[in-house]
C-alpha cells in the first residue's frame, strides 16, 4: 500500500519511553493496551498484563501457548510517571478465559452514571469458539476500582466481534460501537440494560441491516479498522480515536468526528496522528503496532491518548482539540 507523503505533526509523544514497560509487575511480561479513566484527578491505566511462561507456537493455531492476560491498574498524577497498583481482574476467576485490551467509559442510563468496563473476552482456543464483547460494571470504593457484579459476553452468537466502546448520544440512549471485521459498526440501544440483556431478535436484526450500522471502513490497500478510545466530546462533535491496519500489517492511530446525535461519521482524517517509529513501537511480540485506546480531555483543551506499543508496552502522547478539530473541518 502507497503511503502518504506527509504525516500528521497533530499528535505529540510524551515520552521517548514507554509510560509502562514490559516485566513491571513481577508475575507479568507484556503491559500493553491500556484502556484510561481520570478520576478525582488521578489518571487510572487498566492495562492488559499476560502472565509469564507464554511462548511462541511452533504450530499451526494461535502465534502464542499459554497467552493468558488479566488486567492490571496502575495510577499517575501527571499521565507520565505511572506506579502499579493492584489486579483489577485474574482470567480464570473472575468469569473469563482471558481478558484482552479493556476500555473504561462513563456512560449515563436511567438517570444515573456508571462506569463500564469493555474488553475482548477470548474462549480457550481449542473450543473453536470466537472472540466476542465482554462488558463489566466497576465502582471505586475504599480508594481503587472493583468489579461489580458479574461480567456479560454480549453481540451476535458465533461471530468474531471485538474493540468495543459504550458511549451515549445526546438524547441519553446508549451506543455500542463495535467491529466485525474489517469495519466498525454502532449498535443503539435504550439504557445500558438494554445493552446487557439485548437478544438474538436483536443482534439478527443489527447483522440484517449491518451496512446501515456501519461508520467507519478501511482505507484502500487497509485490512481493517476498529475503534480505539471512548469518543471525546466536543463542540463539534464526537472525536474518535482509532486504529487502522494498513496493508503492510502496521498498525497506526487515527482520527474521525462523530455527529454526536447519531455516532456516523462527519469526517475523517486521510493520515494518521500516529505510526510506529520508535523502536518499542516497531519491535515486539507484534511488531509495528500502535493500539489506541484511552483518550482524556483537559482543562486546557489537550487530549491526553494511551497506546500499546508492539503487543509489549504501553506509550502515552497528547493532541490539540482545537488543531484536531481545524483538521477534520478542513477535509469535510
Amino acid at each position: 500500500m502507497q503511503q502518504p507523503e506527509t504525516f500528521s505533526p497533530l499528535a505529540t509523544r510524551l515520552s521517548h519511553r514507554p509510560v509502562v514497560e514490559a516485566r513491571a509487575v513481577p508475575g507479568y511480561d507484556p503491559i500493553f493496551n491500556a484502556g484510561l479513566l481520570v478520576h478525582e484527578g488521578t489518571y487510572h491505566l487498566f492495562a492488559r498484563g499476560v502472565r509469564d511462561g507464554y511462548r511462541r507456537n511452533p504450530g499451526e493455531g494461535p502465534r502464542f501457548l499459554d497467552y493468558v492476560s488479566d488486567i492490571l491498574v496502575f495510577e499517575s498524577t501527571d499521565g507520565v510517571n505511572y506506579s502499579f497498583r493492584y489486579v483489577l481482574a485474574t482470567s480464570g476467576e473472575d468469569g473469563d478465559h482471558s481478558f484482552e485490551d479493556p476500555r473504561v467509559q462513563r456512560v449515563r442510563s436511567s438517570g444515573d452514571v456508571q462506569v463500564v468496563m469493555t474488553y475482548t473476552n477470548l474462549p480457550p482456543y481449542w473450543t473453536g469458539l470466537p472472540w466476542r464483547i465482554g462488558v463489566h460494571r466497576l465502582v471505586f470504593e475504599d480508594g481503587r476500582f472493583h468489579l461489580d457484579g458479574e461480567s456479560r459476553v454480549i453481540g451476535p452468537e458465533g461471530i468474531g466481534n471485538k474493540d468495543a466502546v459504550v458511549f451515549n448520544l445526546t438524547d441519553g440512549r446508549v451506543a455500542l460501537m463495535h467491529r466485525i471485521h474489517p469495519s466498525i459498526q454502532v449498535a443503539v440501544f435504550e439504557s445500558l440494560d438494554a445493552m446487557w440483556h439485548g437478544d438474538a431478535t436483536y443482534w439478527d436484526d443489527h447483522l440484517a441491516h449491518l451496512d446501515r450500522h456501519t461508520i467507519l471502513s478501511p482505507s484502500p490497500g487497509a485490512l481493517g479498522v476498529g475503534a480505539g478510545a471512548p469518543p471525546v466530546p466536543t463542540a463539534d462533535g464526537l472525536l474518535l480515536f482509532f486504529h487502522e491496519r494498513r496493508g503492510d500489517g502496521s498498525y497506526t492511530v487515527n482520527v474521525a468526528l462523530l455527529d454526536a446525535a447519531s455516532g456516523h461519521v462527519i469526517s475523517r482524517l486521510p493520515f494518521p496522528l500516529l505510526e510506529p517509529e520508535l523502536p518499542w513501537e516497531r519491535a515486539g511480540d507484534a511488531d509495528n503496532v500502535l493500539f489506541v485506546q484511552g483518550a482524556h480531555r483537559r482543562e486546557d483543551g489537550v487530549v491526553y491518548l494511551t497506546y500499546g506499543a508492539a503487543d509489549r508496552c504501553v506509550g502515552a502522547a497528547v493532541v490539540s482539540e482545537d488543531q484536531v478539530l481545524a483538521a477534520l473541518r478542513a477535509v469535510r
